[in-house]
C-alpha cells in the first residue's frame, strides 16, 4: 500500500506494539497515527475504531478514530495522534476509570465480537455475568488451549461468580500499564481497547498483572467508587483470562503462571 492512498505523507515508524506496523504521519496538515496490517485485520482495526469511540463517549481521553478500512492489499486504522510524556497523574487515571465503569448497560457483552491482543474475543449477550464469564471468556481460552497441547484441569472455578451480580459496565476490557498513557500536564489516555460491558472488577484486576500500577491509582478509584467484598479472590479468576490468552499466544512459558493462579482459585472455593 502507498501512503498517498490515505492521503498522508512524512510517514516515519513508531514503535505500537507487537502486532501491526504503526507510523506517526501527516495528513491535511495534522499529526496522525497510523496502524497497517494484512487485509485480514481490517475487521480488528474496525473493532479498535469502535471501542476508541465508545472510550471518548463515556468521557475518557482516548485518541479519535479518523479513517479505517483496506488499501490494497493491507487493513489500516487511523486516528488522531498523541505525544506521550514519561509521567502523570495516576490518580485522575483512576478517577477517570471510575467515571467510565458508570457508563452502564441491562446486558454483559456487546454489540460485535472483537479481539484480545490478536485472539478474537466473543461478545454475544448474556443476561448473567457468571455465563458471560464461562462461555465467553474461559471457555474460548480453554479450548484453544486444548487446540494447542495443553489440557489443564479448571475445577468449578466459575463458581466463585455465585451470588456476585455486578452491573453491566463498560470496560477497557485490555487494561495493563502499557494500554495507558499520559499527555504533557500529565493527563491520561486510554488506548488499544476491547470494549465489552462487564463487570468493573475485571478492568482493575488486569491492572494487576505485569507490574501493576502505583498505588494513587487505587487510592483514587477507591475513593470515587469502592469495590465490592470478595474481590480479592475474584480478581484471579479474571486475570486467569487474560493469563490463558497470553499462553495460546506466546507458549509455555505462561503455564505456570496459569497452573499457580488455577491453584489459587482451587483453595478459595
Amino acid at each position: 500500500m502507498k501512503f498517498e492512498q490515505l492521503g498522508i505523507t512524512d510517514a516515519q515508524p513508531v514503535s505500537g506494539g507487537c502486532i501491526h506496523r504503526c507510523y506517526r504521519a501527516v495528513r491535511a496538515g495534522r499529526a496522525v497515527f497510523l496502524k497497517l496490517n494484512d487485509a485480514r485485520f481490517a475487521e480488528a482495526f474496525a473493532a479498535e475504531a469502535e471501542g476508541l469511540a465508545a472510550l471518548r463517549a463515556a468521557g475518557c481521553t482516548a485518541p479519535e478514530p479518523l479513517a479505517h478500512g483496506t488499501a490494497g492489499d493491507s487493513a489500516f486504522l487511523l486516528m488522531e495522534f498523541l505525544s506521550f510524556s514519561g509521567s502523570g497523574d495516576f490518580a485522575a487515571l483512576g478517577g477517570m476509570l471510575a467515571a467510565m465503569h458508570r457508563q452502564q448497560a441491562q446486558r454483559f457483552g456487546w454489540a460485535r465480537d472483537n479481539f484480545i491482543g490478536s485472539t478474537p474475543q466473543e461478545n454475544a449477550w448474556c443476561e448473567s455475568w457468571a455465563q458471560f464469564w464461562r462461555d465467553r471468556r474461559l471457555q474460548p481460552q480453554l479450548a484453544l488451549a486444548r487446540r494447542n497441547g495443553l489440557a489443564l484441569d479448571t475445577p468449578n472455578v466459575e463458581k466463585l461468580l455465585e451470588r456476585h451480580e455486578p452491573q453491566p459496565s463498560l470496560l477497557h476490557g485490555d487494561l495493563w500499564s502499557g494500554n495507558a498513557g499520559f499527555i504533557a500536564g500529565g493527563a491520561p489516555v486510554l488506548f488499544d481497547p476491547a470494549v465489552y460491558y462487564g463487570d468493573r472488577e475485571a478492568d482493575l484486576a488486569m491492572t494487576e498483572l505485569f507490574g501493576g500500577f502505583p498505588r494513587a491509582f487505587y487510592s483514587a478509584y477507591e475513593a470515587a467508587w469502592p469495590l465490592p467484598a470478595g474481590y480479592a479472590k475474584r480478581k484471579h479468576l479474571y486475570n486467569l483470562y487474560h493469563l490463558l490468552n497470553h499462553l495460546n499466544l506466546f507458549g509455555g512459558g505462561y503455564l505456570r503462571q496459569v497452573k499457580a493462579t488455577l491453584r489459587l482459585l482451587a483453595d478459595a472455593l
